[in-house]
């Protein structure tokens, strides 16, 4: 006799995710991630870290905020190993970042718990590059 254990899908998290920051929704986004969630980010200039959902929502609100336009142009999802894997590229116009539109992608490595939740990213980014085309 086989036994069957509920498991949380690994990607509906990555999915739910994406789906907030595709809708600028940080809420939704913070939603996915477990109380003690940890966030590295090699961004330039350098490393950041945010702990806490809280504290995670509101780098991804700095980064993906305050925009006169916003658009995520693609998005990828998988896993390496144990890890779950995604990838987004987005496009968008901000006064903070000077006239025209900006492409930034980032590449994130996630540890999810037994629940579902993500609890610890690892996270490179392009940083922001003016878009020609």
């Amino acid at each position: 006799m086989t036994t069957h254990t509920t498991v949380v899908p690994r990607f509906s998290v990555a999915g739910v995710f994406l789906e907030g920051l595709a809708g600028q929704d940080f809420d939704l986004l913070a939603s996915t991630l477990d109380g003690d969630a940890h966030l590295s980010a090699l961004v330039p200039p350098g490393l950041r870290e945010s702990r806490g959902p809280d504290g995670i929502r509101a780098t991804f609100a700095r980064w993906f905020g305050d925009t006169e336009d916003f658009d995520l142009v693609e998005a990828v999802v998988g896993e390496v190993g144990s890890r779950l894997h995604l990838r987004w590229r987005a496009r968008l116009r901000a006064a903070r970042l000077g006239d025209g539109w900006f492409v930034v992608e980032q590449q994130a490595y996630a540890d999810t718990t037994a629940d579902g939740r993500i609890a610890r990213m690892s996270l490179l980014c392009s940083g922001y590059c003016p878009d020609h085309h």
